[in-house]
Order: C-alpha cells, then sequence, then structure tokens
C-alpha cells in the first residue's frame, strides 16, 4: 500500500504540479529512504508493511534522529523532512489519513556559514588574471571587475543589457530577485575593463546567426549570444586554476567580497543593504560576523594578552 500511495503522490507531482526531474528524484530518493527505514525490503524485493495510519511524529523524529547520528548535514535532514510534510498533506487531501504528524516535528536549525570571500589582495590579484591582450581576456576581465565592483548576482550579470550602462556616471542599473531594481555604482577599474571590452563586443556578436543576434545582452559567449550563468561558473573556475593560492571561492564570492570589504572600510550595513538588493537587513548582517572573524584574528595576532 505504501509503495502504491508513493506511485501515486509523485504521479501528483509530476502531471499536477509539474514539478522539475530533479525535484521529482528528490522527493522519490527521500521518500524511498524514509519506507525503507519503517519497512526493509528482503531479498526478493517485498517489505511488510506498516499501517499509513499508525506512523506519528513520533515515528518520524526517530528516523531523523538515526539520520543525524549517520552524520547527515541538517540541510539534508530538513529537506527530507520538508518531503515527509509534502507526502503527508497529499495523503490528507487525498483522504488516506486525517491528520500530518509531520507537521509535529520541528525542522532542524540549520547551520550558519559564513560567506567565503577573498582578501582585498587576492581580490585585485584574482580578477587581473585574465589576459587582456585577448579578447576573451578583455571579456573576462570586464566579468571579473563588474562582479568585483557591484556586487551583483551572476544570474544579473548575464542579464545586463548594453542600456543598462551609465558610463557618464558610472552606474549599473539592476533587475533583482522579484523584479526589484536597483541603481549600482562601479569605479574606473569596471570602467575600463567594460570599455575595453566593448571594443571588441562586436566581433562576438557576429558570430551569431543573422535570426539569432540580439544586440541588447552586454555579456556575448564565443557564439554570439547571451552568456549563462553556469558559464561564468566555468570561467571563475578557469581562473582559480590560473591564479596561484586563490581556492574554493566562486562567482558569488566575488560578491561576498564586494560586501565583505566595503563594510571592513566603514560602510553603513543599510548601504550594503541596498546595494545588494537584499530585501531584509537581516541577510546582509552575516557580513558583521565575518568581519568580527577578521578582528578576532587581528586581536589574536597582536595584543599580547591574548
Amino acid at each position: 500500500m505504501l509503495d502504491d500511495l508513493l506511485t501515486q503522490f509523485l504521479d501528483h507531482l509530476r502531471y499536477e504540479r509539474n514539478v522539475s526531474a530533479h525535484t521529482l528524484r528528490n522527493y522519490e530518493s527521500d521518500l524511498q529512504q524514509f519506507l525503507n527505514y519503517l519497512a526493509p525490503s528482503d531479498s526478493k524485493g517485498k517489505r511488510d508493511e506498516p499501517d499509513i495510519r499508525q506512523i506519528d511524529h513520533i515515528t518520524i523524529r526517530e528516523w531523523l534522529s538515526t539520520l543525524h547520528s549517520d552524520h547527515k548535514r541538517k540541510t539534508s535532514i530538513a529537506r527530507k523532512l520538508a518531503a515527509l510534510r509534502t507526502f503527508f498533506q497529499f495523503l490528507v487531501r487525498e483522504g488516506v489519513i486525517e491528520l500530518n504528524p509531520a507537521k509535529l516535528v520541528a525542522t532542524p536549525r540549520k547551520e550558519k556559514k559564513l560567506p567565503a570571500h577573498l582578501s582585498i589582495e587576492d581580490a585585485i590579484r584574482f580578477i587581473e588574471t585574465p589576459d587582456t591582450e585577448t579578447d576573451f581576456g578583455k571579456r573576462d576581465r570586464a566579468i571579473l571587475e563588474l562582479l568585483y565592483a557591484t556586487g551583483v548576482r551572476v544570474s544579473e550579470l548575464v542579464q545586463l543589457n548594453l542600456r543598462d550602462i551609465d558610463f557618464k556616471n558610472k552606474l549599473l542599473r539592476v533587475l533583482g530577485k522579484r523584479s526589484k531594481e536597483r541603481i549600482v555604482p562601479f569605479g574606473d577599474p569596471a570602467a575600463k575593463a567594460l570599455k575595453d571590452y566593448i571594443v571588441v563586443r562586436e566581433k562576438f556578436l557576429m558570430n551569431a546567426p543573422a535570426t539569432k543576434r540580439d544586440a541588447q545582452p552586454l555579456i556575448l559567449n564565443y557564439q554570439g549570444t547571451r552568456m549563462t550563468t553556469r558559464s561564468v561558473g566555468r570561467l571563475v573556475e578557469k581562473y582559480i586554476r590560473l591564479c596561484a593560492g586563490i581556492h574554493d571561492i566562486s562567482p558569488h564570492g566575488l560578491r561576498h567580497s564586494f560586501a565583505t570589504h566595503l563594510l571592513d572600510s566603514g560602510a553603513d550595513l543599510r548601504d550594503i543593504q541596498e546595494l545588494l538588493g537584499h530585501a531584509r537587513l537581516s541577510t546582509t548582517q552575516i557580513y558583521t560576523h565575518v568581519s568580527m572573524e577578521k578582528l578576532i584574528e587581528v586581536y589574536d595576532k597582536a595584543h599580547p594578552k591574548a
């Protein structure tokens, strides 16, 4: 019965809610893991299934406890609990059970991970890695300069159009999450890198077939079409390999570096919030923890009684 109910639920997700294949695989994997915990399959693939109506919040807590004992990450445990809640809610809707037992189980508190960022020296060295004697190097330098100079998300960067740049005032018009627009300033290095790239940008554009040629996008790939977030990610990985001493930095890491360096230099947290396009100040406040770590590190090295 449980296997049949799971099949019905997955069909509901696939055909009624139209979830992605990736999400569907996660649901199936998490719920199968729970069913295997309740009733492990024998060598012939059969299981002695429990009554679905007998599953309560204590059973779910015990399962989550075993996951915790197996050193599963809290984010992974939280995802599995969310899958259970959705599954049991479906069963309530279908009249199979009366109450959703997973609603009585608290979501594990997620670990707060401090964002990875570069020192000012490493950020400059990393940004200057592309060979600006080449057309690709000019484009890549412009990408890295913009990411660090403005703190934009990669998804925002690739959506930029030429008309979004105000060279005279060195301002960038960015369309952020929930289609919220913001204006972000940039400095002379980013302005120069952009101008150098725009000189050769026409060469990229001419690689696109005439029917697909769009003169609006700012950042173009070698095919002359708008660059994707994945391509920017690969580009950053390429320069990580070329830049000695730089490790574990992502395109988002340049955004974190932008915010951290502003805060370290005395910028107001609310101004940083505005520049980053954060809806809540609490999201921006994580950078105060990063700066505090640096402060403690300096204290430990410098104070004779540390």
